[in-house]
C-alpha cells in the first residue's frame, strides 16, 4: 500500500527524478494479502500483480527515510544514523475484515502524503 501512494505522490508532485522509492520486507509475506488487494483495487491501485519482496539492509541503510510498518525487525548500523527512520506501527490487515483494511489503508495515505510534505520542503525549499 506504501509504494503505491509513494509513487503517486512522488509523481503527482513532480519529484521522479528526485525520489527513488524502494520498497520490501525483512520477512515479507509471498503474496499480497487479498484484502489490500481489493481495498487498493477501491482506490485506483492494481496489486494484483504485485509480489513481495525482501529487503537488504544495506538498501535501507542507503536511504534518506525508512517507513516501517510496525512488525519489522529493521536493526540498521549505527553508523546509518543519517537515515531517518518512522515506525508507522500499523495493523497487519492480514485477516482482518475489509472495514478495518481500508481504515489502514487511508492511514498509510495520510501518513505517505505527510512525509511527502516533509520531503518536498527539504528538496523544494520554496515549497
Amino acid at each position: 500500500m506504501s509504494t503505491a501512494f509513494a509513487e503517486a505522490e512522488r509523481d503527482a508532485r513532480g519529484l521522479t527524478d528526485i525520489v527513488e522509492i524502494l520498497t520490501g520486507g525483512t520477512h515479507p509475506a509471498d503474496h499480497v494479502h487479498e484484502a489490500v488487494v481489493t481495498v487498493m483495487g477501491e482506490a485506483g491501485f492494481d496489486l494484483s500483480g504485485n509480489v513481495p519482496r525482501e529487503i537488504a539492509t544495506e538498501e535501507l541503510e542507503s536511504c534518506d527515510y525508512v517507513a516501517t510498518m510496525g512488525c519489522s525487525t529493521l536493526e540498521l548500523d549505527a553508523d546509518a544514523s543519517e537515515v531517518d527512520v518512522r515506525d508507522w506501527a500499523l495493523a497487519d490487515p492480514d485477516g482482518r475484515p475489509l472495514d478495518e483494511v481500508r481504515e489502514i489503508r487511508d492511514e498509510v495515505r495520510a501518513r505517505v502524503s505527510a512525509l511527502f510534505d516533509e520531503i518536498e520542503r527539504e528538496v523544494l525549499p520554496s515549497a
